[in-house]
Formats: structure tokens, C-alpha cells, sequence
């Protein structure tokens, strides 16, 4: 059928399975939304505040679903909002493809009004991008576009469409949804290798990253786990691999991760490490980093191997087929002595936790435990980033894959209600978001969306009137140098979120607390609540800059 470039974009995003578009309209992208308004039975978009909430929309919904995230937005400044969202997608590996609008093909490179060289801005940032030149090239460019988006290591994919290319008319014809390129099996003597590394370890560590999440891969590590008698830790983004009460997992490992888990990692004799990049927030120091492990790495992105740790196996393909192949060669072993000592270490991870975060307070620790008894298994948990986000993953026990959304490469703050948005329309069930004060004034226009869309959002909002990461790093490092992280706002939260048309409650006190948090979550629209947080509450554990494992911080007496 004969159709504009306009129509053909939405077509051919409605044909690769794209049900909910996220954007903001312009002067480039009106014949979009013209094709988007005669298809609007087939396609839902969210008009958002701004179009970095809409890309972290995208993100979440992404995150959500496992499937590509779709954002929309016009030429120039339209475009150069998008680079943050497209920034946090491609540092977590989250399939994205944004659509933007651009100056006619005549008026390109004479800085015509809100003309912008988007390809070359995002070139660092996307894994690949096209500027579609020819109306002829545009439906097959946006399939391609999908196609890079999810396969191998997902991330961002960019395509600008001139404003002409959208005027334009050719003929459409329909296609079937582009499958994954297939990916190049892990080699059979690395496999063998790895199987019996994995035999001869006493103290085997298994280590996963975001992309044992994208590898649905839950089930073949903790058989692996359970057959050689391994402790498994994580890294913040491979949080709810594992579910947080089975007796293998140990925590998050890391800069701010779980005790037990670090020290467990440090005294490890073999580490497995399954879709994780060995960021420095996960290794510290990392020339004192598993001195004492060989290192096997399995990912499917083999430019990641011996990057930032030098290893002993590196193992590249789908993590999932090489750890099929690796449970057929494996055998069932015991480590009675390992397994003796991760007690001891999750005893003494459990009684800092106590020290620290004190049961019969208002602290971070009793808040999310209380927020949690209203949850369920499959519920979204979001966060923005900061020391809120922190405290999740510490303490929140997640029990199913994609069910933690967090900005963890770029550590995007404003990230959390835009990707709470995205999450809230890919489920259409409770999602719950955890902020901070200073992360959600960064975003918190997008309350005008949540309203508008009566999302079924739990806004749990950690209000300690600093920025509370930064200055923690000034309490400890720069003699309490508070330059800046003092916010001294004068925001009343619920009253903001009432202006908004958001039902808004406060906690000051633990007296309050289970009330407020009952009351939150009997609402069936969009809720507030803003609870305040002591100042000086600290994350802990937590690594000194430049320290290693051995130098971790358990006590704030200790700070």
C-alpha cells in the first residue's frame, strides 16, 4: 500500500510489536503524530513533561518487559533532550530505539531552526544510528534498528527521519517481527575448561550481572550453584537474578554491597563471573581485587573480557547455552568448609544491619522492610540514585528477574519517575518508586504525566533535605566540608503533589509509619509520601575510595 514516511514509521513500529510509544510532539515530528492519531486504536502513546522523562519511560518500560522500549521526538532541542535517557540505556545494556525528527534533507547542515546533528551527538552513546536519507530505505532502517536494539548486548538505537523522508510516499509492505541475530556458541574446549575449574574449586564464588537478566538465566545458575556447592553474589544491576531468600545468594557485592558478599568474593578461590562488566563500584581497588581467585567470565559481549580485570578463562557467547554446557559436564561436589564460613559471614553482615539501622526508629531500613509487607513477588520496585537507592538494594529481598529498575552504569538522578512510568504501563498493576529529595526534584514534573495517566504508582519519597550520597562522601573524606549538598528547600512534597492532582501523605515519625504506608497503598491512583530521613544516616557497608575489600566500613562509629 502506498503510504507517507510518516505513516510507514508507525506502521512499521506497530509491526515490530511496539504497543506503547512514549514522546513529545514538534514542528519535525507533526506528520508522525498525524499517522499516530489515525492509528491510535493500534498504538497507545504517552504524552510526557519533557522528553527525558519520556526516554527514561522507554528505558523502564524496556527494563519491565524484557522487550524494546520505543521513544518519539522532534528535531533540536526535542533530540538533545533525549541524550541522557539514551546515555542511561546504553551504560545498562537496555534495548531502546528512539525515533527522531529532523530539518528537510535541503536544509540540513545550514543550522536551520532547531536543526541539531543528533546521529553524530549520540554516536558515543547508542549502538549504532542511522539518518534515513531516501523514503525507500525507511521502513527496512527501522527493522534493522530493532534488530541491533535486542540482539547480542541490547542498547540504544537511534534514527533520525528528515522531515521530507516523513512527507514522502512509497510503497509499504508489511514484515514479520525481526528475530535476534544469532549469537556464535561459547567454544567447546573453553566450556570443558571452565566445567572443570569450576571441579577442582574449593571456594567457588558465582558473580552476576544485569546480563544474567537479560539471559533469563536464573534457573541454570542456581542449579549450577546447588551442583558445586556455591555461594552466589551480585552486582546492583543483577539484583533479583537470584531470589534474595534463597540460601545461596549473598547479597549485592561492592563499593556499598552486602558484607557477607563482598568478603565472601574477596576469599573466594574461583569466581564465576556471568554477564558482569567488573565495574570499579563492584571490584575497589582493583589491583587488590580477588587475589586469592582464579576468574572465569562468561559474556556475550567478548570486548568486555580482560577489559577492566585480567581473567583466566574468558568464555564468550549466550550465557545461558554456555551454562547448559557446563551443567552437563559438572558434577554434584561439597565445600562443608566454605559453606560454614558464608554463615559466619552473613551472621555478622545481619548483626551490622542491626547496629546500624535500629528496628524501633524512622530509618531507611524500617521503611523499605514496611513498604515491602504491601508488595508482592511480581511488583516493579524503582528507584532514582542516591543513598534511597542504595538501601534498596540492601535491603529490599527481590524474588523474580526485572522486578529491581535502577540506573546503575550512568547513575542517572531523575531517572527513577519517568522509568516508574514506563513500568506502571508495561504491567498496569502497583509499581512502587523509591527517591530521594534531591533525585526527584530533577524530574518531578512527570507527576503531571503520572496524574494524567492515573498510573498506580507508590511514590516513596526518602526526604533527609540533603544530597545525602555526596555529602556522606564529604562527612568521611573532606572534614565535613558540606559544599553545596544542603539543600535548603522550602518544597512541601504532599502539598506539590496534591497541586499535581496526586493524593500526598508525610511520615515524621515511626509512630506514623505503618498507618500512612496502609493508607498509601489502599489507593488505586498515584500516591505520595513523603518521609523524613535523619541527615546523617549512612550507607553501609561501603568501600573507601581507592580501598579494597579488606578496608570495608560495617559501623558508622567506625566512619
Amino acid at each position: 500500500m502506498l503510504l507517507t514516511g510518516a505513516q510507514i514509521t508507525i506502521e512499521t513500529l506497530i509491526e515490530q510489536g511496539c504497543k506503547v510509544l512514549f514522546g513529545y510532539p514538534g514542528g519535525q515530528v507533526i506528520d508522525l503524530y498525524d499517522a499516530l492519531y489515525e492509528r491510535e486504536d493500534r498504538i497507545k502513546h504517552v504524552l510526557t513533561a519533557h522528553e527525558q522523562g519520556a526516554c527514561h519511560a522507554a528505558d523502564g518500560y524496556a527494563r519491565a518487559s524484557g522487550q524494546v522500549g520505543v521513544v518519539l521526538a522532534t528535531s533540536g532541542p526535542g533530540a538533545t533532550n533525549l541524550v541522557t535517557g539514551i546515555a542511561t540505556a546504553y551504560l545498562d545494556s537496555i534495548p531502546l530505539v528512539a525515533i527522531t525528527g529532523n530539518v528537510p534533507n535541503s536544509l540540513i547542515g545550514r543550522d536551520s531552526f532547531q536543526e541539531v546533528d543528533i546521529t553524530g551527538i549520540t554516536l558515543p552513546i547508542t549502538k549504532h544510528n542511522f539518518i534515513v536519507k531516501n523514503i525507500e530505505d525507511l521502513a527496512d532502517t527501522i527493522r534493522e534498528a530493532f534488530k541491533i536494539a535486542k540482539s547480542g548486548r541490547p542498547g540504544p538505537v537511534l534514527v533520525d527521519i528528515p522531515k521530507d523522508v516523513q512527507q514522502s510516499r512509497f510503497e509499504y509492505t508489511p514484515h514479520d517481527v525481526v528475530e535476534k541475530i544469532e549469537q556464535r556458541p561459547a567454544k567447546e574446549y573453553k566450556i570443558e575448561k571452565a566445567a572443570k575449574m569450576l571441579m577442582e574449586a574449593n571456594r567457588p564464588y558465582i558473580y552476576v550481572g544485569g546480563g544474567a537478566i537479560t539471559a533469563d538465566a536464573t534457573e541454570e545458575i542456581i542449579q549450577l550453584a546447588n551442583t558445586i556447592d556455591a555461594v552466589i553474589g551480585s552486582t546492583l544491576m543483577g539484583l533479583s537474578v537470584i531470589p534474595g531468600n534463597n540460601e545461596r545468594f549473598s547479597g549485592m557485592e561492592g563499593m556499598h554491597g552486602d558484607y557477607a558478599s563482598s568478603i565472601a568474593q574477596d576469599e573466594a578461590d574461583l569466581i564465576l563471573t556471568i554477564g558482569a562488566r567488573f565495574s570499579d563500584r563492584a571490584t575497589g581497588n582493583v589491583s587488590k581485587y580477588a587475589t586469592k581467585a582464579k576468574i572465569i567470565h562468561i559474556d556475550i559481549d567478548r570486548a568486555e573480557v580482560d577489559k577492566n580485570v585480567s581473567v583466566d578463562l574468558g568464555v564468550g557467547g549466550d550465557l545461558k547455552q554456555a551454562l547448559n554446557e557446563i551443567l552437563k559436564l559438572v558434577k554434584p561436589k561439597e565445600n562443608a568448609e566454605w559453606q560454614n564460613r558464608i554463615k559466619e559471614l552473613k551472621a555478622f553482615s545481619k548483626k551490622s544491619i542491626d547496629q546500624n539501622m535500629p528496628k524501633d526508629e524512622l530509618n531507611p531500613y524500617t521503611l523499605i522492610k514496611e513498604v515491602s509487607k504491601h508488595t508482592s513477588d511480581d511488583t516493579k520496585i524503582v528507584t532514582d540514585v542516591g543513598q534511597h537507592q542504595m538501601w534498596v538494594a540492601q535491603y529490599y529481598e527481590f524474588k523474580k528477574p526485572r522486578t529491581f529498575i535502577t540506573s546503575g552504569g550512568l547513575g542517572t538522578m531523575g531517572f527513577g519517575l519517568g522509568a516508574a512510568i514506563g513500568s506502571a504501563m508495561y504491567t498496569n498493576e502497583r509499581t512502587v518508586l523509591f527517591t530521594g529529595d534531591g533525585s526527584f526534584g530533577m524530574n518531578l514534573n512527570e507527576l503531571a504525566t503520572v496524574a494524567t495517566q492515573n498510573l498506580p504508582i507508590v511514590i516513596i519519597l526518602m526526604n533527609n533535605g540533603v544530597l545525602g550520597m555526596v555529602r556522606q562522601w564529604q562527612n568521611l573524606f573532606f572534614d565535613k566540608h558540606y559544599s553545596q549538598t544542603v539543600l535548603e528547600r522550602k518544597t512541601d512534597f504532599v502539598k506539590l503533589a496534591e497541586a499535581f492532582g496526586i493524593k500526598g501523605y508525610r511520615i515524621s515519625d515511626v509512630s506514623q509509619m505503618k498507618d500512612v504506608i496502609d493508607q498509601a497503598f489502599k489507593e488505586k491512583g498515584p500516591v505520595l509520601v513523603d518521609c523524613y530521613i535523619d541527615k546523617d544516616e549512612f550507607v553501609l557497608p561501603m568501600l573507601p575510595p581507592g580501598g579494597s575489600f579488606e578496608d570495608i566500613i560495617t559501623i558508622k562509629e567506625d566512619a
